[in-house]
């Protein structure tokens, strides 16, 4: 497994590494990937892999990087109010959740709920639409409603915790982090499957 991020590496040593938010910023920098310092890590793990597959260094995604005018929580935000400079703020949180109990008293916020809600928010105007804040508030009910949410696509540790967790109701949550913990190490990928796969392997030579 590579120890450190380079042009040369492999896709395969790429994905079984676990890398971190700076070191993915420096080296997304270092191979000329546009803003590098203002992606997620997410984007940036896509955009890197677009690199060692193609050698191009290009930006990951459509959303605004540079925020400029008015914030909406200075315009007054209220439910008529078109998304254009969203601010992920206590202020705004505070208006979405306030809202939403009103339209549906019921709803109790879940995990996860947020993250979701703010891919949505940016697909929706990355794509041409106009959404507004009643739309994002149904979509924040909706979301809380879900029975259960689909897997990130790039939420390795959080998909890694929920499934060995659900795999034996016995284990602490202590214990899935310390199988994470191990997980990072190893030169598989950083899911559950080839967690369990490696424990096996491991069990098998010492026998």
């Amino acid at each position: 497994m590579a120890d450190a991020l380079s042009p040369t590496m492999t896709l395969r040593d790429f994905e079984n590494g676990y890398w971190y938010l700076e070191q993915l910023k420096n080296f997304a920098g270092r191979i000329g990937i546009p803003e590098a310092k203002k992606l997620r890590k997410d984007e940036l793990e896509k955009a890197i892999v677009a690199f060692l597959r193609t050698g191009k260094a290009a930006l990951p995604t459509k959303r605004s990087l540079r925020k400029t005018g008015v914030k909406d929580v200075e315009r007054g935000l209220n439910l008529k109010l078109r998304i254009e400079n969203y601010t992920s703020n206590r202020e705004t949180k505070d208006f979405i959740v306030e809202q939403a109990h009103l339209m549906a008293p019921e709803v109790r916020e879940k995990s996860g709920v947020w993250y979701r809600l703010n891919r949505w928010r940016e697909g929706q105007t990355t794509s041409g639409k106009h959404p507004t804040y009643r739309d994002l508030v149904r979509r924040y009910i909706a979301l809380n409603k879900m029975e259960r949410f689909e897997k990130v696509p790039h939420g390795r540790y959080i998909n890694f915790v929920a499934e060995f967790l659900a795999a034996d109701k016995r284990v602490t949550r202590a214990e899935a982090i310390a199988a994470w913990t191990e997980l990072k190490k190893l030169d598989v990928p950083k899911d559950y499957a080839s967690w369990v796969k490696a424990r096996a392997k491991r069990k098998g030579k010492s026998r």
